[in-house]
């Protein structure tokens, strides 16, 4: 019968601490697993992170090239066979594309960056298109079509 007095844990639920420095008989005496020499044998030792004993750093070794322009404009594609399913699923409104109409049918993902459209595909419905910038060929094949392109 087990009371509140006589509660144990389970066997093997409870690890001795692990007591370093405390004499040759606890099996981490001496150097306290701390190895024989050098700074972090000390006291107080301490170095950076990213410290690797006076070899050459990893972030000197690796060699640096290339650029990253920090205002290049990033475009999001959208291609005429995009538009021509908008037109088909009658999601357009007086057959004029929009950043409000692309980002309601998920064509692009987000109304702060510029959208391009690109001639990939064919547009049958003569189609006002509304974009930041257009391909040469979509602008032949919207034109083509019926429509009309106008630049935001």
């Amino acid at each position: 019968m087990s009371y509140l007095s006589n509660l144990k844990p389970a066997k093997g639920a409870v690890k001795k601490r692990k007591r370093v420095a405390r004499g040759p008989g606890s099996g981490h005496g001496k150097t306290a697993t701390r190895g024989s020499n050098g700074q972090m044998s000390r006291s107080g030792a301490n170095h950076r992170a990213w410290f690797e004993g006076g070899q050459m750093p990893i972030q000197r070794r690796v060699p640096k090239f290339g650029f990253t322009p920090p205002f290049k404009i990033y475009y999001q594609a959208v291609n005429l066979y995009d538009i021509q399913k908008l037109v088909d699923a009658g999601v357009l409104s007086e057959n004029t594309v929009t950043t409000e109409s692309l980002l309601l049918a998920g064509v692009i993902s987000t109304a702060n960056r510029p959208y391009k459209i690109l001639g990939t595909g064919d547009l049958t419905a003569a189609v006002t298109v509304n974009a930041h910038q257009f391909s040469k060929s979509a602008t032949e094949k919207i034109e083509a079509a019926g429509g009309k392109v106008v630049t935001i």
